[in-house]
């Protein structure tokens, strides 16, 4: 069963996130901050981590490096979500640690599949 970890500071998204892979058969964690985001990781080793950039702590360019920097979490994938496009910010992206990016608002019939392809390496 793939473990999947939501940070977003955002009650409604992080929900809905975690309804939708729950329903899905994800086991899932959620985190409404980047300190909660990171200690979580580090406790539970999810198969992928789904990253609000805009979090009220810190960032999530600067949680990505964080767990990144940290042996136990440093291989799991970290998955940018932003409202805003990123089309076109694939180097950005990969240079900060992120192994791919999804756009908000999530569709809810294509976002479990999307995101089991970020976890399938490390799932089941």
């Amino acid at each position: 069963m793939t473990r999947v970890l939501v940070v977003d500071d955002n009650d409604r998204n992080r929900k809905l996130a975690l309804d939708v892979l729950s329903a899905a058969g994800f086991r899932t964690f959620g985190a409404a901050t980047a300190a909660q985001g990171i200690a979580l990781a580090r406790e539970h080793v999810p198969d992928v981590i789904l990253m609000d950039l805009r979090l009220p702590d810190i960032d999530g360019v600067e949680a990505t490096r964080k767990l990144m920097a940290h042996e136990r979490t440093a291989l799991i994938p970290v998955v940018a979500m932003s409202a805003s496009p990123l089309e076109g910010s694939e180097d950005w992206l990969e240079e900060a640690g992120f192994a791919g990016w999804l756009e908000k608002p999530i569709h809810v019939t294509t976002f479990p599949e999307q995101v089991r392809r970020y976890g399938a390496a490390g799932s089941d």
